[in-house]
């Protein structure tokens, strides 16, 4: 029997061991995450473990309700103990689930605390963490030092100051740089409530007046230029659904007048409206030379009485199943005609739809740029163990893992950065399987060198940060 959690963790040859002392020395760069400008400004002082673990992670919220964990000590006015001592008594019980992995890597390698945590630890650890927690090393910016994030992207609005990205840039001492990335999403959905005052917010910070959809489109590229001055050189759409690819610019201006006044809006003209934009975004993408992420598959809000009372973001999205890869095709296609298909990157949060999304995206490979159309790692409910070796098998099988810019957090928690650990120790594992297994050579000059690539290399070059 294996110890827990020992320094060969899911390592399970000696080629993945060997492979893993190459990739655990690489630098992160962390492409697409959600934590707060403001706070790594601001280099906050977390309150307690408490805080730090629970404050913004929906992730483990979610399993908290699971286990029966009443709503007071999830997102209600539980105090912090209450919460971590209410999330310590259902870790016991998450065998199998990723954050049984995640929570003690991050124990481990944020705290160097080795207990496990339950109800009977919960103090313990609770009383370690917080006496590090009060030091100056343990901040906001701390955290990310100490994982040799070398650069990490935030998600911001169009209409955003990035103040905080700039004050953020002063601080010399602090080695890491913080880019903004690009998410246009308010000013595509035009059926939702507040649109007319996002619009209103776009026109102010842009100039523009808007009265069609060609003056949203010149606020937003316009903004788009102020966030590559502000070093952004990413977006990111988030698709619950793919747009049918088919544009009317007398429909798509019809969908922004009928959501600029409250009115429904059809699902054809809106269908028009998102495809016009998107298509046009994506040829200021193109000119800027960034890279576009697209996230597909996801079914957000699914319980209206929770999303009344907490809004969203909080455990109550799940996987969607609505048919995409003709749009998606289009939609690629439209940018790809005139050559101003910008670097790509696709999510899927459906593991079903691996193989659509490897065989996607070798249709607009090309232009001599190494894996131009990436087939993202895998995300949300895809972030497992088993979620991600389907997703770099489909991804081997159908494409060229060699060309993979790999693992990114996807998070709103200062504690994530060890998923890179975990992802990292999945990737060599995989790979030392093939060779043990003689389905690949023990060239292990070549396969340090790729390994070194995927969990770093890649990236650096992908996204010229």
């Amino acid at each position: 029997m294996k110890a827990f959690m020992d320094e060969n963790f899911l390592l399970q040859s000696e080629t993945a061991k060997q492979l893993f002392k190459a990739a655990e020395k690489m630098p992160i760069i962390d492409y697409h995450c959600h934590l707060s400008p403001r706070e790594i400004a601001e280099n906050i002082q977390f309150r307690n473990i408490g805080h730090l673990m629970l404050g913004g992670d929906h992730y483990k919220w979610r399993q908290m309700r699971t286990f029966g964990i009443d709503e007071k000590y999830i997102c209600g006015d539980g105090s912090d103990w209450e919460k971590f001592l209410a999330y310590a008594k259902m870790m016991p019980g998450a065998i199998g689930n990723p954050l049984y992995h995640w929570t003690h890597l991050e124990l481990r390698r944020v705290f160097g605390i080795t207990e496990i945590l339950s109800e009977k630890t919960a103090a313990v650890i609770w009383e370690k963490a917080n006496a590090l927690l009060a030091t100056e090393e343990y901040r906001a910016k701390g955290l990310i030092s100490r994982f040799n994030v070398e650069v990490l992207c935030t998600t911001d609005d169009p209409v955003d100051s990035l103040e905080y990205h700039g004050a953020i840039a002063e601080d010399t001492d602090f080695k890491t740089r913080v880019l903004p990335t690009f998410r246009p999403d308010k000013a595509m959905n035009a059926e939702r409530a507040g649109f007319r005052e996002y619009i209103e917010r776009l026109s102010e910070v842009s100039g523009v007046e808007i009265n069609n959809t060609g003056d949203v489109i010149e606020a937003l590229t316009l903004r788009a230029e102020y966030f590559h001055a502000c070093g952004a050189r990413i977006s990111d759409h988030g698709l619950d659904t793919v747009p049918h690819a088919r544009f009317d610019r007398a429909a798509a201006n019809r969908a922004l007048a009928d959501g600029l006044n409250g009115n429904p809006v059809s699902p054809d003209d809106l269908d028009s409206y998102r495809t016009l934009i998107m298509v046009a975004l994506g040829k200021v993408y193109h000119r800027l030379g960034w890279v576009q992420q697209y996230h597909l598959g996801v079914l957000r809000n699914n319980n209206a009485r929770m999303f009344s009372k907490f809004g969203p973001d909080i455990g109550f999205d799940s996987v969607g199943d609505a048919p995409f890869a003709h749009d998606l095709s289009r939609i690629l296609d439209a940018q790809d005609r005139d050559n101003s298909l910008p670097k790509t990157i696709l999510y899927s949060l459906n593991g079903c739809a691996n193989s659509v999304i490897a065989t996607m995206a070798g249709n607009f490979q090309g232009g001599g740029i190494p894996g131009k159309i990436q087939f993202g790692s895998g995300w949300w409910f895809c972030d497992t163990k088993p979620g991600m070796i389907d997703q770099m098998t489909a991804l081997s099988n159908l494409g060229l893992l060699s060309q993979f810019v790999g693992m990114l957090t996807d998070s709103r928690s200062f504690v994530s950065y060890p998923r890179h650990e975990y992802f990292r120790r999945i990737l060599c594992n995989l790979i030392g399987e093939w060779v043990e297994n003689g389905e690949y050579p023990a060239d292990m000059e070549y396969l340090t060198a790729m390994v070194k690539d995927i969990c770093y290399n890649n990236a650096k070059r992908y996204f010229a940060l």
